[in-house]
């Protein structure tokens, strides 16, 4: 099984894929929509993208890129987050590189220890590692795993913003999984038109038939200001008779309706 993931070696996309299998054949992309383009073609079995974090809320790039690419949610991994700073430790720290997300989860340490020090950003936690590895005034944001990985100093642990920092990762391929019993399924809606009650409408169809949502989020359509999709997350799976009957319910009153996927819940 080939998966692909962020990369390089070392990023918390590998530490995912890992966990999920220890035995795929891990392939290693610069950003996520070259891997989802890749599992569209079929070049690749599955993908593994993370799709929302605890601290900073969803992933715009994957949300847009299962919006847009004829690919499935598969499964799903919730991973602790631990960001180290990480360096070389040998001259003092004159430039912080990281992955965007890992530089926002970690806001108030930055602001703290290193109030004027110039940050960088790069396509990964572990790119940044890489980077760090080569420069001694350089130090990552990243994973105790790439502090391994590329032989740095783990300068001071734990300096995310809040402890309890998670990412959930979606395991994306081209089918709809087999339901379990205990199953999500990912929704993305298009109302039909912009009107008092358009959003409620959708939302009371769950909640007659006893189905509970998850998550809800709104994305900029990018058609113009103030139009967005909805992404709904719900308890069931796709084959469901209840879900069934909703998904019928609701495709009258929206003018797109895309099942992101059916899977087991984490």
């Amino acid at each position: 099984m080939k998966i692909g993931v962020l990369g390089p070696e070392g990023s918390y996309s590998d530490k995912a894929a890992k966990f999920w299998s220890s035995s795929a054949d891990l392939v290693y992309f610069r950003d996520f929509e070259e891997i989802l383009l890749e599992v569209e073609k079929g070049n690749l079995d599955l993908g593994i993208v993370p799709l929302e974090n605890s601290l900073e809320d969803a992933v715009g790039l994957t949300m847009d890129l299962l919006l847009r690419l004829q690919v499935k949610i598969m499964g799903e991994l919730n991973i602790p987050i631990r960001h180290c700073l990480i360096g070389q430790g040998k001259h003092e720290v004159k430039m912080i590189l990281s992955h965007p997300q890992a530089l926002a989860q970690c806001r108030q340490y930055i602001r703290q220890h290193y109030p004027m020090i110039e940050i960088k950003t790069t396509g990964s936690t572990s790119h940044a590692a890489k980077l760090a590895q080569e420069f001694p005034e350089m130090a990552a944001i990243a994973g105790a795993e790439a502090a391994e990985t590329y032989g740095l100093k783990i300068l001071a642990r734990d300096i995310q913003d809040g402890l309890d920092n998670i990412t959930r990762f979606v395991i994306v391929g081209r089918e709809i999984s087999k339901p379990t019993g205990r199953d999500k399924t990912a929704l993305a809606i298009y109302l039909q038109r912009d009107m008092p009650g358009a959003l409620y409408s959708i939302l009371k169809e769950f909640a007659k038939r006893n189905i509970n949502l998850t998550r809800i989020e709104s994305r900029p359509s990018g058609r113009y200001l103030g139009d967005y999709y909805f992404f709904i997350d719900l308890e069931g799976h796709v084959n469901d008779p209840q879900v069934i009957s909703t998904l019928s319910a609701i495709e009258s009153k929206s003018a797109v309706v895309k099942v992101l996927g059916s899977y087991p819940r984490a």
